[in-house]
């Protein structure tokens, strides 16, 4: 149900001036045509303490029940109906409160009353009606926000679940090939596995992080990496002082980082360098991932995976933005340039 017109302290100040402007007016125009002071104040309080009481009425019901759009009769007779009510009461309670000459002069006079007592009874009726829809949009509004907030929320739950099976799939698997020939860098895996599986838990909690924080769990996931692929894995990490403190949802770089790993050292038997600068940019958090690749044999800019993809519809999830990353190559260079507006 919508809040009322005069929930709200501002409007019902205004409605109380409204009626003692009206009423002096009223009193001032008796005056004018004959009527003593105490007549004429007699008449125009009745008149409108009784008018300002059928506003409240037709505000009361109009929040209750507000006609639809093709109710135009409905309305129409609903302000008849009100503006008649009032005459009968006036006409009442004038009866007993005012001598004959005021009776009958209100009277003579219906026809206006009644034709000012319709103008203030439209008045208020159409300002209720287009108050009381406005307040339906903004809750319809609110309300579809909160549906499609939930509804992102969790996508974004899930596609920050989806990451974690796949990779700890794989640091399993590493663990069981160590365990045997090199159980030194097994224990050692565990323990940064049992680091790693932690600090996310804890990033759960939180939609955004510092860029500082987020590097710190990158290097967690590297150095899991490094137990798995030993020398051939090396990262270069750079980054502006500034850029530090910038914000960027959490765990958005570990996929980024798992694709230049993948590109880098599944389909080669070299050493790589994975290279990762962050700079910030006209209010823009800018991080950039590059590593090396066969283009005779893999070809990063078709095959990026669930990665990517889940990055790329995080980014446009949160911002509802299609540019924010961006893969090039640059002759055997794959890179992947992410970008995050700052607030």
């Amino acid at each position: 149900m919508p809040a009322s017109v005069l929930s709200i302290t501002k409007y019902r100040f205004y409605f109380t001036i409204f009626w003692i402007i009206w009423s002096a007016i009223h009193a001032w125009v008796l005056q004018e045509w004959g009527y003593s002071f105490e007549a004429s104040w007699l008449d125009s309080a009745v008149c409108n303490i009784l008018l300002a009481g059928i506003s409240l009425l037709i505000i009361t019901s109009l929040r209750f029940y507000l006609p639809r759009k093709e109710s135009f009769t409905y309305l129409f007779l609903m302000c008849i109906g009100f503006a008649l009510l009032w005459l009968g009461c006036a006409k009442v309670v004038l009866s007993y409160v005012a001598d004959a000459f005021m009776v009958s002069t209100f009277s003579e006079s219906m026809p206006i009353r009644l034709a000012i007592a319709i103008l203030v009874s439209g008045c208020v009726i159409l300002i209720s009606v287009l108050w009381y829809t406005l307040e339906e949009q903004k809750e319809q509004e609110r309300r579809k926000n909160e549906s499609e907030k939930i509804v992102r929320d969790a996508e974004l739950y899930k596609l920050r679940q989806q990451l974690q099976p796949h990779f700890l799939f794989n640091s399993l698997n590493s663990i069981s090939a160590l365990v045997i020939s090199q159980p030194a860098e097994a224990r050692k895996m565990i323990q940064q596995l049992s680091d790693y599986l932690r600090s996310t838990l804890k990033k759960e909690e939180h939609m955004w992080v510092m860029l500082s924080e987020e590097l710190q769990y990158l290097e967690l996931y590297l150095d899991i990496e490094k137990v798995r692929f030993g020398h051939r894995l090396a990262t270069e990490i750079r980054n502006e002082a500034s850029a530090l403190s910038a914000q960027l949802p959490a765990m958005l770089l570990q996929p980024i980082v798992e694709n230049a790993i993948k590109f880098g050292l599944y389909d080669t038997v070299d050493d790589i360098t994975i290279g990762i600068d962050c700079v910030v940019e006209n209010q823009m958090l800018v991080v950039t991932v590059k590593n090396p690749f066969d283009p005779e044999i893999s070809q990063p800019g078709k095959g990026t995976g669930f990665g990517l993809r889940s990055v790329q519809r995080r980014l446009s999830l949160l911002f509802a933005r299609n540019d924010l990353l961006i893969t090039s190559t640059a002759g055997n260079i794959f890179i992947t340039q992410i970008k995050i507006p700052q607030q």
